[in-house]
């Protein structure tokens, strides 16, 4: 059976550093054997069919080849349609009352609890807030992410420590549900 995914590379074409053309990931997805592939922006989404593998498999299997083929590593995570739609389903802010630039989804690598997030004081950072979901945490910016205090405490290494993450704002979340389910 064919499924749909998307490939979310952390921190790529970011100023200027590690740069990963889209349309040299495009090729390396399909020479990996995988089909539809398509990117989104430049800063590290694709969406590509594939008949085996699962999310981590398929996630090792593309960091390895980006890190062969361009010389550096790449955080990637690896999403089916079904779990990007329910993740943008559960979402526990009122998105279309927000600018897309307010609200963002972090994605995980493995499942998180609450009692990861204890050291951050969540009341410090009033009116920003955060919640989680099923390897997701949703955040609410009002001022945007690049002016957010409280992304910035999220993101620490003793908050994030053994996992990977990597951050979409809600356009892209609600694009790649629709890539994903084309």
């Amino acid at each position: 059976m064919t499924t749909r995914y998307a490939a979310l590379l952390r921190g790529i074409n970011v100023g200027g550093a590690r740069k990963l053309p889209m349309a040299d990931l495009r090729a390396l997805l399909e020479e990996l054997g995988h089909g539809g592939v398509r990117t989104h922006l430049q800063s590290g989404q694709a969406v590509f069919t594939s008949e085996h593998g699962d999310e981590e498999s398929l996630a090792a299997e593309l960091a390895r080849a980006i890190e062969k083929r361009f010389g550096f590593p790449v955080d990637v995570l690896v999403r089916d349609h079904a779990y990007l739609r329910a993740v943008a389903e559960a979402c526990p802010f009122p998105a279309a009352d927000l600018e897309p630039k307010q609200l963002h989804v972090t994605y995980f690598s493995a499942p998180v609890d609450e009692e990861r997030f204890a050291p951050v004081d969540r009341s410090a950072f009033r009116p920003e807030e955060f919640r989680l979901g099923d390897r997701a945490l949703y955040l609410y910016a009002p001022d945007g992410l690049g002016r957010s205090r409280l992304a910035e405490a999220l993101a620490r290494p003793r908050v994030n420590k053994g996992l990977t993450a990597t951050t979409r704002n809600w356009n892209t979340v609600t694009r790649l549900v629709e890539l994903t389910g084309a």
